[in-house]
């Protein structure tokens, strides 16, 4: 992160934290000069205690849509 970083604590709607950072992003292309501009980036964390819930969730949403295509293959 650049020395130009700003950074707020809030709460958001749904009462999590959220870090709010203000800073600079830098790119270029090949044979163009570097282009500058203002960003702010917003990091949400999730809650500790879901051990591994999210993932849990996508998996079984996975093996769900998985399972739905098998069956709609194996009957044409």
């Amino acid at each position: 992160m650049n020395e130009q970083a700003k950074k707020n604590e809030i709460v958001n709607a749904q009462n999590g934290m959220e870090k709010k950072v203000e800073t600079v992003d830098y790119r270029s292309s090949a044979g163009q000069r570097q282009e500058e501009r203002n960003v702010q980036v917003i990091h949400q964390p999730h809650s500790t205690n879901t051990s591994g819930g999210v993932l849990a969730g996508a998996a079984a949403a996975v093996a769900s849509t998985l399972q739905s295509a098998k069956d709609a293959i194996s009957k044409k």
